[in-house]
Formats: C-alpha cells, sequence, structure tokens
C-alpha cells in the first residue's frame, strides 16, 4: 500500500508540473486508436480496475499503459492485429480457463493476445488479475518481515 502511495503521489507530482499523468496518457492512447484496439484497451482498463480498486496506472517504456499494485501486474500493448495483455509475473499465476495463449514458453511472463471480435472471459480474468495481486501483495510481505 505504501508503494502503491508513493507512486499515486509520483503521478500527481508530475501534474503539478504540467505534464500528463499516466491516466492521461492512456485515455489519450485509447482515443489515439480509435479503433477496435482502443474499445479493447478501454475495456480492458476498466475490468483491471473492477478486479483490484486499488491498482495504480503508469505509463512506461515510452508509451507502454502498465497496471500495478506492489509491483507490475500487466501491460497493456496495442499492435496492429492484437491488444496483448502481459502478465509479469504470468509463469507463476494459476490459469485454469486457459486465457494465456502467447509467452507460453517463458520463465516469469505470460501473455493474452487479444484479437478484434474475441470475447473476454471476464471473470476468469478478474480472477487472473486477483492471483497477480495476491502473488506481489505476498512477496511484498516477505520482503519486509526479511527487514
Amino acid at each position: 500500500m505504501k508503494k502503491a502511495m508513493a507512486t499515486a503521489k509520483k503521478s500527481l507530482a508530475k501534474d503539478a508540473k504540467g505534464g500528463a499523468s499516466p491516466s492521461e496518457h492512456i485515455d489519450a492512447r485509447i482515443k489515439e486508436l480509435g479503433d477496435w484496439r482502443g474499445e479493447m484497451l478501454a475495456r480492458v482498463r476498466g475490468i483491471i480496475k473492477q478486479a483490484d480498486p486499488e491498482i495504480v496506472e503508469e505509463w512506461k517504456w515510452r508509451g507502454v499503459p502498465v497496471w500495478e499494485h506492489d509491483g507490475i501486474i500487466c501491460t497493456g500493448e496495442t499492435y496492429k492485429a492484437v491488444v496483448k495483455m502481459t502478465f509479469a509475473k504470468g509463469a507463476s499465476l494459476d490459469d485454469p480457463s486457459g486465457l494465456f495463449n502467447s509467452s507460453l514458453e517463458g520463465n516469469t511472463r505470460r501473455a493474452i493476445d487479444i484479437h478484434e471480435g474475441d470475447k473476454i472471459n471476464e471473470k476468469a480474468l478478474k480472477a487472473l488479475i486477483k492471483g497477480a495481486v495476491a502473488l506481489n501483495t505476498a512477496k511484498q510481505s516477505a520482503k519486509k518481515k526479511k527487514s
């Protein structure tokens, strides 16, 4: 929670300096896309926020929406034919609904490629997000206990 608050303060500081906040950058990206990818990114963003109201939005790596809670949960990249949700620690998450369909060979991350016309299993996606949050918060708690 402290890290989330620090990140939120950092984002507010950007606003005070005249720069756009991460949320404003994401809003602009959604509007800029102006097609199914923007609609899907907005929908995914809404599901993420529903799954974890304490999520912190970031804008990293020259234009990638990132959602964090005690560390990175996932990113929301947009390409010509796909909206990609990459979960930073996806390989450590249970995925009983089989949402992960990309980056399956890695030891750490996993991704969900969403194509035009694809349906999202909101219940399963929320469970995946909640699992990622639980994993991050457990690791933060373990670090605090060692300190």
